[in-house]
């Protein structure tokens, strides 16, 4: 770095941090990287190209993941939602939609969006209990909680709300074999 007094130019320019030499192997025993430039002796790892093995590769040997046994269980998309079939809701209180909305508004995703009660619509949204509800409002979301003793929500009728899907099939439309 120049001195202050000194004019900024491209003479005294200087890095700000040195450049580190370039390792270079198999040039001698002395350089403390010859003979096996750090690879050691023979095997897979010796070898050039090797480093690019997949996770859970384990040198041609039968993988653990499936060298263990397949378990019955709820893991699939038919059963229970578990591991990566989990569902997943985001949750908007009738507080909230008191809160937000005036008396008598039609409230969809898009609405919810707007007013800032949800990021985005890709992911269902599901309306739960917490709270009084004193406007009437048309609610529309993919699902609706019901509180212990109560079928539908205190304040939300069962004719004056709807579930509708917003995602489609994950699965792309099969294609027939020519």
């Amino acid at each position: 770095m120049p001195a202050p007094e000194e004019e900024l130019n491209l003479s005294v320019l200087k890095p700000a941090q040195k450049r580190k030499a370039r390792k270079r192997v198999g040039r001698g025993l002395g350089s403390g990287k010859g003979r096996y430039s750090g690879r050691g002796i023979k095997g897979q790892k010796a070898r050039s190209g090797s480093h690019n093995m997949r996770p859970g590769f384990e040198g041609g040997q039968m993988p653990i993941y499936m060298r263990l046994g397949k378990k019955r269980g709820p893991y699939s998309k038919d059963a229970m939602p578990v591991g990566p079939h989990r569902t997943h809701t985001i949750p908007v209180n009738l507080r909230d939609l008191d809160r937000v909305f005036d008396d008598g508004a039609d409230i969809s995703l898009e609405a919810l969006v707007e007013k800032g009660l949800l990021k985005n619509t890709r992911t269902d949204v599901k309306i739960l209990g917490q709270g009084d509800l004193k406007k009437k409002l048309t609610v529309t979301a993919h699902s609706f909680s019901s509180r212990p003793g109560e079928r539908p929500p205190r304040s939300v009728s069962r004719s004056r709300r709807s579930a509708r899907p917003v995602r489609r099939s994950l699965r792309p439309p099969s294609r027939s074999p020519k």
